[in-house]
């Protein structure tokens, strides 16, 4: 049975289709809307503020060329903008991790001096990551365990839809809607706390 959508995302199924439009307006109060929740998600994943708003940049770009093709029938426009998020954010993974590989390939020694200072504001860098991840490890274990169990799936195993869906034996929409539930649940806790 499919949900009946909340006012706020007849709203936001409205401003993508005035984006498809080219209304500058709309991606304003998209953006608006979006943006900062959006910003969370890369910054948790990619774990650097520069990274991130980069990342940011490149979902609304993909959101205004991609407007005219989303689909409101497939998901709402959060869940819509968080896999584009997740998908520009697991393709900066890949190409840090590619990055890594060459400098480590094309480097004999690490001078001791900048391995110090590298290890300092890792150490600082460290300390936030996990302030940060305790914080998400606490709101996530207290999610319902289906809504916790998809959404380690889909973020941690970087499993897509239909592979949850076959891995739980549930419908494609039960997962999407579990996913969809689980992840508005972490964005309301995460801010008061």
């Amino acid at each position: 049975m499919a949900e009946t959508p909340t006012t706020q995302q007849m709203l936001d199924q409205e401003m993508i289709a005035r984006i498809g439009r080219r209304d500058q307006s709309a991606f304003s109060a998209i953006y608006d809307r979006l943006s900062g929740p959006l910003y969370s998600l890369a910054m948790k994943m990619l774990g650097d503020p520069a990274e991130a708003q980069d990342a940011l940049q490149d979902v609304f770009l993909q959101i205004w060329s991609r407007a005219g093709s989303y689909d409101p029938d497939q998901s709402s426009v959060f869940s819509w903008t968080v896999l584009l998020t997740r998908s520009r954010v697991i393709d900066r993974l890949r190409a840090r991790g590619r990055r890594s590989r060459v400098v480590v390939a094309s480097t004999e020694e690490t001078p001791t001096a900048a391995a110090d200072a590298s290890t300092v504001e890792s150490a600082a860098d460290t300390a936030e990551k996990n302030d940060e991840a305790a914080r998400v490890r606490y709101v996530l274990t207290n999610l319902p365990s289906e809504q916790r169990e998809a959404i380690e799936m889909a973020f941690f195993e970087h499993l897509s839809h239909h592979e949850i869906a076959a891995r739980l034996g549930q419908p494609l929409g039960t997962v999407k809607a579990r996913i969809r539930r689980g992840l508005l649940k972490l964005r309301q806790r995460l801010s008061t706390l």
